[in-house]
């Protein structure tokens, strides 16, 4: 049995040492590519063994997986600034996307290599994919926050998507960004917001009663679309070294 006085320090040094793998992982993955990449290559560096690497970490899609966490995490907490100063749509829009924006841009050359992996419509990788889910989710529950706290009150059959069709704002913008070489990825923040009011203005007018018909039909077809993304997947397993 572990002494209870010991619990702390080896709890503490079991995440240096998950964090220590994450980080090695990524340099490689940027350095060398994904798929040249193995886990035994990661576990080398990081100075633990296989095994051990294995432990924290089941294969290199958990590894990203577990990026994908850290920067959505990140998001969370820092989109709160945002949302506890401003009621108007708009600008609690704006502000958590460039927030985003803030997160990711130490990231930005190595997001073209993830890119080539997770547009892989069968990669496990790809932000549509199942195994991307809880992530998604947890990216949605922040757009969800822009809406329920701020100044548009859109009706119960758009509300319950709006937050669904943010996140799918916020992947374009993504996309975008990656293939942004502008200075600081200054025309990303540029799209920002030349495109935020007039997202808004769309949901404010698909808000309005006498397009309530014409809405329910878009919904429809964006939650068949979600569906077919979110379908089972089976996904390749990979070997070990």
């Amino acid at each position: 049995m572990i002494p209870a006085d010991d619990l702390p320090s080896r709890s503490r040094k079991g995440e240096e040492t998950r964090e220590k793998i994450l980080e090695t992982a990524l340099r490689l993955f940027h350095d060398n590519g994904y798929d040249r990449t193995t886990m035994r290559a990661v576990a080398e560096a990081a100075g633990v063994s296989l095994g051990n690497a294995y432990y924290y970490y089941e294969s290199k899609e958990h590894l990203i997986q577990a990026f994908y966490r850290l920067t959505v995490d990140e998001h969370v907490k820092r989109a709160r600034s945002v949302l506890d100063r401003e009621k108007k749509f708009e600008k609690r829009l704006a502000g958590v996307l460039h927030v985003k924006l803030d997160i990711d841009d130490p990231y930005h050359r190595f997001s073209g290599v993830l890119f080539r992996t997770a547009a892989d419509p069968e990669s496990p990788l790809n932000p549509f994919s199942p195994e991307s889910l809880p992530v998604r989710r947890m990216a949605t529950d922040v757009l969800a926050e822009v809406v329920r706290g701020s100044d548009f009150k859109p009706g119960k059959d758009l509300g319950a998507e709006v937050p669904n069709l943010l996140w799918t704002y916020q992947m374009g913008v993504t996309l975008f960004w990656i293939f942004d070489r502008s200075p600081g990825r200054k025309r990303s923040r540029e799209l920002v917001d030349a495109t935020v009011p007039l997202v808004a203005r769309i949901l404010r007018v698909g808000s309005l009663p006498f397009l309530r018909p014409f809405t329910r039909k878009g919904i429809a077809f964006a939650k068949r679309l979600r569906l077919d993304q979110e379908a089972p997947a089976v996904a390749k397993p990979e070997s070990r070294p």
